[in-house]
């Protein structure tokens, strides 16, 4: 049967970025190319979910809180706790204060030291706190929030799999996907993002919600970007860690900057 290579890409990053059951095909370049390009579909995917979980809470009587943590559960149900892994992983290597290749050692270690429950805590807690500040102003607002930091922290996974990043390891799904994108492709991806979210806004509350829409992405999309340099400079180059980190950063930098402008 024919396959085009869009249908390698979008199973390569929903089989890699979730636990939903498909399978990948090709485990190439070409393949990690497009799963990377894709993978903010397979964070529009997670945060409708998210949404459709939050909205579904409240409709039953829930409180905005408790909407929240539904919220917030439910990525990390649908990617088995990766990206969260991989932030502790991260915050472990990144707080031993330890040469590259010690740091690396100590984020492969299965065990998650104080550093990584800090920021499991921390990020998980403020996630929590900027969604239930935002469902309690309205549903809608609250599911375009839980969307768009989805869509926003997959995109920053396209931003860091661009040409020019190195991978840390020669192994691993960091090598498999580290500068697989051309710059001018994830610089295209994320315009394209921007553009959405602006355009949701827009319609769904107003032309006055554009801007702050927009500028919420921006600063996430930056605080990725300062967290990616300084895991490149600090370990020699990017991990699959690393990516679960800059994930969850972003979600959470567009959470909390979109409670802020939008709640």
């Amino acid at each position: 049967m024919f396959t085009s290579p869009a249908s390698h890409g979008l199973r390569f990053a929903f089989g890699t970025l979730t636990v939903l059951p498909v399978r990948v095909t090709r485990w190439d370049r070409e393949a990690a190319r497009g799963g990377m390009l894709t993978a903010p579909v397979v964070g529009l995917t997670v945060g409708c979910g998210a949404a459709l979980v939050a909205v579904l809470l409240l409709v039953l009587g829930a409180s905005p809180a408790l909407a929240a943590v539904g919220a917030v559960a439910t990525p990390a149900v649908l990617t088995r706790g990766l990206h969260l892994d991989g932030l502790a992983d991260t915050a472990d290597g990144l707080g031993s204060g330890k040469p590259a290749e010690d740091a690396l050692r100590i984020m492969k270690q299965s065990d998650i030291g104080p550093f990584g429950v800090l920021a499991l805590v921390f990020v998980v807690a403020g996630q929590i706190a900027a969604l239930a500040q935002v469902y309690d102003v309205s549903r809608a607002r609250g599911a375009f929030v839980t969307v768009t930091a989805a869509v926003v922290a997959r995109t920053a996974l396209t931003l860091a799999t661009r040409a020019g990043v190195p991978a840390a390891r020669p192994d691993g799904l960091g090598a498999a996907v580290a500068g697989v994108v051309p710059v001018r492709w994830a610089a295209g991806v994320a315009l394209v993002v921007v553009g959405a979210a602006a355009a949701v806004a827009g319609v769904s509350f107003g032309a006055y919600e554009i801007l702050p829409a927009v500028l919420a992405v921006l600063a996430a999309l930056a605080v990725a970007e300062l967290l990616l340099r300084h895991c490149t400079r600090r370990f020699g180059g990017v991990t699959g860690d690393v990516f679960g980190g800059v994930a969850e950063s972003t979600a959470t930098a567009a959470l909390v900057a979109m409670s802020l402008s939008l709640g």
